[in-house]
């Protein structure tokens, strides 16, 4: 049978792609990238805010309309919220809560009597994820949040925490790798907490992967910043560690972040990013931030503002507060107006592109290893390519037709940036 697999939101539901993807072809099935292409058609949603929830409710319909012939499972936090809505959702046959969704594919399987084979005959090294048009892997370390932040959806929806186990991650890793993946993401709903009901850490995880595989690129998903103890960059002196993390900070004034019940000060924070910096050269901070939070007064929203700009960010996740029927903040006094809201995202946004251009301009001028991704074709005789750098710019490059960049690593002079706030450079054929 042919499935077709999407997911919205976060790299969490991407990682679980990943994983029934693997799953789906040891039992004989073939993942194709297309919806009209599809017998099965998997869908992760997500309801992180009401903007999610509503792109997932529209993306079940457009996935039935371009193709009612498909049988349509739908997985995910929103299907896990609004269970007996989705269910009802006109071409939706079948739901598999956040509860059991490590099982997905045997439950399809069992649920439509799909014939299960031996492992699918497919070209060595061929892998899931470049079917799916992907180069860098998400690794699901962990599901589930002990931290109850009361403007957060997500712990209702995904539950306590629950670790993998090392060997269960380092196998995947390995067999990623002899695939052709020369990147991953540890992911998890809350990744730091990594290891609270096995007795591991974080710490004691990333240490096993270097020590036993040998991934060249590994990357963190976002971490909450009271999770990394004292010593942690010292992991990062080994380079395949990229000096990358997103520490959510949500807020620059403490009044707030201790109404949104966030374990980390703004002192604690910028403490952290110092170190990180320190530790390791040309380290990239980026984070996200909430505007409207409820009783967020003109004063926290310009202690924000100063604080944004005292820290520089590389890069800025701006989310509007929007109420979430579940959460603690949704029954808080003072909700702010949509127009304020409206107002201050407007402006953070600005100084967020400002920042980010800083950022992407103190790149210019250095050589580093980009991991090559996606490729399209560009003026005659030439093709574009766009790929991450180490610190997790993005950039992009034009070379010729027979010169072929996809999933290669290559040294790369970073030349300057364009109008898009992307990278531009020249791969350095000398090194």
């Amino acid at each position: 049978m042919k499935v077709h697999l999407k997911a919205l939101g976060c790299r969490l539901n991407e990682a679980e792609l990943e994983q029934w993807s693997q799953q789906f072809r040891a039992g004989g099935h073939e993942i194709v990238p297309n919806a009209p292409d599809a017998d099965v058609l998997v869908l992760n949603t997500c309801a992180v805010t009401n903007e999610a929830s509503g792109k997932s409710r529209r993306l079940m319909h457009r996935l039935y309309r371009e193709n009612p012939a498909a049988k349509l499972v739908v997985s995910g936090c929103y299907a896990s919220l609004q269970t007996d809505e989705v269910a009802q959702t006109l071409g939706v046959d079948l739901v598999v809560p956040n509860t059991e969704k490590d099982q997905l594919p045997q439950t399809v399987m069992q649920h439509f009597t799909l014939p299960v084979m031996p492992a699918m005959a497919s070209e060595p090294g061929e892998s899931p994820l470049f079917l799916r048009g992907r180069h860098r892997a998400f690794i699901k370390i962990q599901d589930g949040c002990r931290y109850r932040c009361t403007f957060c959806i997500v712990t209702v929806a995904r539950g306590e925490e629950r670790s993998r186990t090392e060997a269960e991650i380092i196998a995947e890793i390995n067999e990623l790798y002899r695939q052709g993946i020369q990147e991953i993401v540890l992911a998890g709903v809350h990744v730091g907490g990594y290891g609270s009901d096995t007795g591991s850490s974080l710490y004691a995880l990333v240490q096993a992967i270097l020590r036993e595989t040998d991934m060249p690129r590994i990357r963190f998903a976002s971490v909450e910043p009271w999770d990394l103890p004292d010593d942690f960059f010292a992991l990062f002196a080994d380079p395949r560690l990229m000096p990358h993390m997103h520490l959510p900070l949500q807020s620059g004034a403490d009044s707030v972040l201790r109404r949104m019940a966030r374990r980390c000060k703004t002192t604690e924070f910028v403490r952290l990013v110092t170190e990180a910096r320190r530790s390791v050269p040309g380290f990239n901070v980026t984070t996200d931030i909430i505007v409207g939070f409820p009783g967020e007064t003109d004063e926290e929203w310009e202690q924000t503002l100063a604080y944004v700009e005292s820290v520089g960010f590389g890069h800025m996740h701006i989310f509007t507060y929007s109420i979430r029927t579940g959460t603690k903040a949704a029954t808080l006094p003072n909700q702010v107006a949509e127009s304020v809201k409206k107002s201050r995202s407007q402006t953070l946004h600005a100084v967020g592109e400002r920042l980010k251009r800083e950022w992407l301009a103190r790149q210019v001028g250095s050589t580093v290893p980009v991991l090559w991704e996606y490729g399209r074709a560009g003026d005659a005789g030439q093709h574009i390519y766009t790929g991450y750098t180490p610190n997790y710019c993005k950039v992009m490059v034009s070379v010729a037709d027979n010169e072929p960049l996809e999933n290669t690593v290559k040294h790369t002079i970073l030349t300057g940036v364009n109008d898009e706030a992307v990278l531009e450079g020249k791969v350095n054929h000398e090194r």
